[in-house]
């Protein structure tokens, strides 16, 4: 059923023309205390298009220049980052989408999140003692998940979009077969998964020369069979992907070296409309994604927590500010381990964590002058129970419709497994389940009964594409990736902008914070003042450096209809461009 929220744009008859040049970008270091006007966004009038790879954002803003709308844009430069950044962007995993039309019809969400194999088991990543073996839900076949990006897209695109899906195929086809020059990030990144890769000739194969060696900046990639199995989803649509040759060779792999994904598991699988998590901060109409995400739930109960405080007299990043920011962080991330899970499989009390009340309840534990120890925090009791290497774009078109869209692999090339013959990488989102509660996971999430494994259950994430609200205009669009770290990345975020009257580079670029309950460490990037952090280890606060988070991309709409885009400089491709 197609559901009409969105203004059409003009429908497209013939495949956008690709732009190739490789315009390079300021890189503006993480270490800076931004304040003001210190640094400016992008600015348009018309569209605005924010993504970690600049030919993608070329892509996508081409297609809104010749009359497509933001979901058009959306799906076309979903598909070319799948060519563009194959360590994170992708058809092999899956994810989320919010969209917010601009006629102040309701925000919607397009959950494409990988599921569980049919024949996946609660014990399946445990050995015979009944102990976690990390290495199969990250580096084998047992930890793919069935992909949801392919399924995702095309859903977008027929319920909301203007342009066909062999028109939105056609940039990455292009550049899948033609080729694109790699800058020193997709060199470095190649170099750094090396070990992991080399185990899989079909990764060797597609990734590197005949003699082994990585591309080196400047020189043209090219990827034939991702190109083929590309042109196969043009021709068939959804089918030509989870079915036929492409379901084929995904099948065979499996096959071949114990994998679990059937015939029966990729054509079965659905994507889903969700309603997004709602809440509201100052005023502000905070939109996010819903579970199976955790993403949402908790950004809206941290803002719930600190809406009480006059976070904006504190300052930005003074100890005051972080310390209850990473108090309020804690208490988040402890009900996050408890009650979050697939709610097509669990009841999550999802009004009860995100109501006024029980932010409350939860503030009254905060000590303004005193850090809690993690461990004794347990997750609270709220009521009302209701029947990372990722990637994240924003986009605005000119009749106000906006898209925010975060989608993964999970870690930096996934599994690192190609499926050969097909060009792309497996993901490793199995990992993303609890492998045994009160285990960790790769991000230190500890996980419960309500993610266990269960076949064809979506496994919990943190992806948090957000949309803000006033008075029924959309005024933000933003999202992240960064595993674990994705909620408290796009939190402050939003804090900057609502709480700190930022403009929106500087509240992209700013140094970030985290907290997540375990590990009981507030992590810092550099940047946080010495001083601040004497001031939180006073307060009896573990203060750890540690590498940036996340790689936010965000866009602005200001009260004259006036659109600034903000690309995080934490990824050197990332870029913002408006018209």
């Amino acid at each position: 059923m197609t559901i009409p929220l969105l203004k059409p744009g003009l429908r497209m008859a013939t495949p956008l023309l690709i732009i190739t040049l490789w315009l390079p970008r300021l890189a503006i270091s993480a270490e800076a205390i931004l304040e003001g006007e210190r640094f400016h966004p992008a600015e348009g009038q018309s569209g605005m298009v924010a993504t970690s790879h600049t030919l993608a954002t070329e892509i996508a803003l081409n297609v809104l220049k010749n009359g497509g709308n933001a979901v058009d844009a959306a799906v076309t430069a979903g598909f070319a980052l799948a060519v563009t950044q194959p360590r994170s962007g992708n058809i092999g995993g899956g994810g989320f989408m919010l969209i917010a039309p601009g006629d102040d019809a309701p925000v919607t969400a397009i959950d494409y999140r990988e599921t569980a194999p049919a024949a996946a088991s609660e014990t399946m990543f445990q050995d015979g003692n009944g102990d976690v073996v990390p290495e199969r839900s990250r580096f084998s076949h047992l930890a793919a998940g069935v992909p949801g990006t392919v399924a995702g897209l095309a859903m977008a695109l027929e319920h909301y979009g203007t342009i066909d899906l062999p028109t939105a195929l056609a940039p990455a086809i292009r550049l899948a077969s033609e080729g694109f020059i790699v800058p020193a990030r997709f060199t470095n990144g190649l170099e750094s998964a090396r070990e992991r890769l080399q185990r899989w000739p079909a990764s060797m194969a597609t990734f590197y020369k005949e003699d082994g060696s990585a591309y080196q900046p400047g020189e043209r990639f090219r990827q034939p069979q991702l190109a083929a199995t590309l042109q196969r989803i043009a021709d068939q649509g959804v089918a030509g992907f989870y079915e036929g040759e492409t379901a084929r060779l995904i099948v065979e792999e499996m096959e071949r070296h114990g994998g679990l994904i059937t015939r029966e598991d990729l054509k079965a699988y659905r994507p889903i409309l969700r309603q997004p998590v709602h809440g509201n901060y100052r005023g502000y109409d905070v939109y996010s994604m819903s579970p199976p995400s955790s993403g949402g739930t908790h950004i809206i109960q941290i803002l719930n927590i600190l809406e009480a405080y006059p976070i904006a007299e504190y300052g930005h990043n003074s100890a005051l500010t972080i310390h209850l920011m990473a108090e309020a962080m804690k208490l988040a991330y402890a009900d996050r381990a408890e009650y979050l899970g697939d709610t097509d499989f669990v009841e999550v009390p999802m009004a009860g964590l995100t109501a006024k009340p029980y932010a409350q309840s939860l503030r009254a534990q905060i000590n303004p002058d005193q850090a809690r120890p993690s461990a004794d925090i347990r997750p609270g009791t709220p009521n009302d129970y209701e029947s990372n290497e990722t990637t994240h774009f924003s986009i605005v078109d000119r009749w106000g419709n906006a898209v925010s869209n975060t989608y993964t692999i999970n870690f930096s090339y996934g599994s690192g497994i190609t499926v050969t013959g097909a060009g792309f990488l497996l993901n490793n989102e199995m990992d993303d389940f609890s492998a045994k509660p009160g285990v960790a996971n790769a991000y230190g999430l500890i996980g419960g009964f309500a993610n266990r494994i269960e076949p064809g259950k979506r496994m919990l994430s943190s992806m948090s594409p957000t949309i803000v609200r006033r008075n029924g205009q959309t005024v933000l669009v933003t999202g992240s990736p960064g595993g674990s770290r994705i909620i408290t990345t796009t939190l402050q975020v939003l804090m900057n902008v609502i709480d700190h009257g930022m403009n929106i580079q500087s509240a992209v670029s700013a140094p970030r914070i985290h907290h997540q309950w375990l590990p009981d460490e507030i992590r810092i990037e550099n940047g946080i003042s010495p001083d601040t952090v004497r001031l939180l280890e006073a307060r009896g606060h573990k203060v750890a450096a540690r590498s940036a988070m996340g790689a936010i991309q965000s866009i602005y709409l200001d009260e004259d209809g006036r659109l600034f885009g903000a690309a995080d400089p934490r990824r050197s491709t990332s870029s913002a461009m408006g018209y």
